[in-house]
């Protein structure tokens, strides 16, 4: 399903929530899509079967994924995602530290911002290129 990386700062949990997410985000993970049990998942990624029931329970709690007794657990649909303001704060604020750094490099509001743009634009472009080759 995807990777840990044991040397990142982030803790093992945060790498599941964020590759699950990003996996849903991506479509790879579809609404209804059945994820492996908390067991399966912490055989498959070698990790402490608690780890993956946090992670799990994170995801429920934000609306990712839900949970049907004895079927298993579910991706749930994006409309049921609730939106975080404060983690949404927090990402805009690097977006400005990162807009910073550019002008503070000696590139003109203007160009930076065209800079931003641009990059912005490839990344959606990457996706869509990505969504149109699955189908």
């Amino acid at each position: 399903m995807f990777q840990l990386d044991v040397k990142s700062s982030r803790s093992i949990y945060e790498q599941i929530i964020e590759n699950i997410k990003e996996l849903i985000m991506k479509d790879i993970l579809k609404e209804g899509d059945k994820l492996p049990s908390v067991r399966e998942l912490s055989r498959q990624l070698t990790v402490n079967p608690n780890t993956v029931q946090k992670a799990f329970k994170e995801l429920d709690r934000e609306g990712y994924i839900y949970t049907v007794s004895g079927k298993g657990t579910f991706i749930s649909p994006k409309e049921e995602i609730r939106v975080d303001q404060g983690r949404i704060d927090k990402a805009l604020e690097h977006v400005v530290d990162a807009f910073k750094e550019i002008l503070y490099l000696g590139i003109t509001p203007d160009k930076a911002k065209a800079m931003t743009m641009k990059a912005i634009d490839d990344l959606l472009a990457q996706e869509t290129d990505r969504k149109e080759a699955e189908s």
